[in-house]
């Protein structure tokens, strides 16, 4: 699925230069749930963003499904981000004047698919993350976890290649928090691959895989 080798990325900041990432390498097999952890800073959010083809690194070479995105044009990366990559974030980013069934129909748009198709894969999505009764409410008439499980159904109406969360619970209490995960688990036993970044050691112990990135290094955790 992903092969990182010798990941490197830097920033200017001031008249210094920042390491986000210093020479990462990881392989990712499909069909995996994996973890990422660390302290804030350590580079996790920079990690996730080359695995969603969000950027690219100064040097080293990211590779999805057998084909290196870090050298990729613009287009083509998001044409990839749009097709093969789903992304579910800490905050929800619903849009809240929409409904839930219009929420992950607005998630597809970039695939320019017939308005039937758009809303027969919404409705499928929002069946399968529990919400088919749910499908005409708005955000606000949601709970946070309901409002999760759209953005999760938004992610997943694309069919992607794998499922990428940032901090998808923080904003959750404990007992959402571990149906949210229910869900992940059920998502990946179904074959479904899935990196997920978290604070939460409980969130991050469900795992099948546990990884943590410290000063840009990343290591293996038992």
């Amino acid at each position: 699925m992903f092969e990182l080798a010798d990941v490197a990325k830097a920033y200017k900041q001031s008249k210094r230069e920042v390491r986000a990432l210093d020479g990462v390498s990881v392989s990712i097999p499909a069909g995996q749930l994996v973890a990422i952890q660390g302290p804030t800073g350590g580079g996790k959010s920079t990690l996730l963003q080359m695995l969603g083809a969000l950027d690219r690194p100064t040097s080293g070479t990211v590779t999805l499904a057998g084909r290196e995105i870090s050298r990729l044009r613009d287009r083509q990366l998001a044409d990839i981000r749009a097709r093969e990559i789903g992304f579910v974030f800490q905050s929800f980013n619903l849009i809240p004047t929409l409904t839930a069934q219009e929420n992950v129909e607005m998630g597809l748009a970039p695939l320019g698919l017939p308005a039937r198709e758009r809303a027969e894969r919404a409705t499928q999505a929002l069946a399968s993350v529990g919400l088919g009764e749910r499908a005409g409410h708005l955000p606000g008439e949601l709970s946070g976890g309901q409002q999760q499980r759209v953005a999760i159904a938004r992610a997943l109406a694309k069919r992607p290649k794998v499922l990428l969360a940032d901090e998808p619970t923080g904003n959750l209490d404990e007992g959402t928090r571990d149906e949210i995960m229910d869900l992940f688990e059920t998502l990946w036993r179904q074959g479904l691959t899935i990196v997920l970044v978290t604070h939460d050691s409980s969130v991050a112990r469900r795992a099948e895989r546990r990884l943590r990135i410290a000063g840009g290094k990343l290591t293996e955790k038992d």
